[in-house]
């Protein structure tokens, strides 16, 4: 494989806007009015695994970045487990990434993540009603199975997306820019990664119709217009080759991502999504 360019390093295969088309219209079929709502669990579901994990925040972001890859190319026109699927790709993006986990270790915390002891809402609605470590607990039976669905997953996601793994991302974009700005602190620093995580969930799919370039310009807009911080005169954003409508377009896109959580959380209430 040829090595990857400087440039490419710090680009991504943008989605074809029949991609989406086709992903919404599948949606419609296999489950009417949900799809956004499967997909958005499922990176609540994939962050909440890199946590446990004790994984980069860039390689969760990865992870989220390879499932919505692989909805956009087909992966959903077959019966796939969301859940199962979710797991592969935390594991893929922690074995390329300098930090890999053991596939017990993905297993277990799967195992507990979709038990009756998880707190994440969409799986138990009115919160986690045990604390008994049996409910979440791995038999070597069904450690080998799941060990087997992982690797079966691994290869249906890689077969999907072409082999390719490279995910570039706005992070270090977005602090070297506002290094360039010279405007950097604390506080909107932290806004700003609020943000650029926020955009992971957003139903959009933010992360693969834009630039990273164009999402760390976006962040760093809306960050200081939130926080207050006075960024350098005329239209900056421009230097990042980013022009004005697209910046409104993101900046709008972050900014209803806090309501769709919302309404999503409110629309879950009363029962938990089917991930299987």
């Amino acid at each position: 494989m040829a090595p990857i360019s400087t440039i490419d390093n710090l680009c991504n295969p943008l989605a074809k806007p029949q991609q989406i088309v086709d992903l919404r219209d599948s949606d419609a079929v296999k489950q009417p009015g949900n799809g956004d709502s499967v997909r958005f669990a499922q990176a609540q579901l994939t962050q909440a695994a890199g946590v446990l994990l004790r994984l980069p925040q860039e390689v969760i972001a990865q992870a989220i970045v390879l499932t919505t890859r692989f909805s956009l190319n087909g992966g959903w026109s077959e019966n796939v487990s969301t859940k199962d699927a979710s797991a592969a790709a935390i594991f893929l993006g922690a074995k390329v990434s300098p930090t890999p986990r053991s596939v017990r270790s993905v297993v277990n915390v799967y195992a507990f993540l979709s038990s009756p002891a998880s707190t994440l809402h969409f799986m138990n609605p009115e919160g986690a009603h045990s604390k008994d470590p049996n409910q979440y607990f791995v038999s070597e039976g069904s450690y080998e199975k799941e060990r087997l669905k992982l690797a079966q997953y691994e290869s249906i996601i890689l077969k999907t997306i072409g082999f390719d793994l490279h995910v570039a991302l706005p992070y270090k974009l977005a602090f070297t820019y506002l290094q360039v700005l010279g405007a950097p602190s604390p506080e909107l620093s932290t806004r700003i990664v609020e943000h650029l995580n926020g955009a992971l969930l957003s139903p959009q799919f933010l992360y693969v119709t834009h630039q990273p370039k164009d999402l760390a310009v976006a962040a760093i807009y809306l960050a200081a217009r939130e926080i207050g911080v006075k960024l350098v005169d005329g239209n900056w954003w421009e230097v990042f080759d980013i022009d004005r409508e697209d910046l409104g377009f993101l900046v709008v896109a972050f900014g209803s991502i806090e309501g769709f959580a919302k309404s999503e959380k409110e629309k879950w209430k009363g029962g938990a999504i089917a991930l299987d």
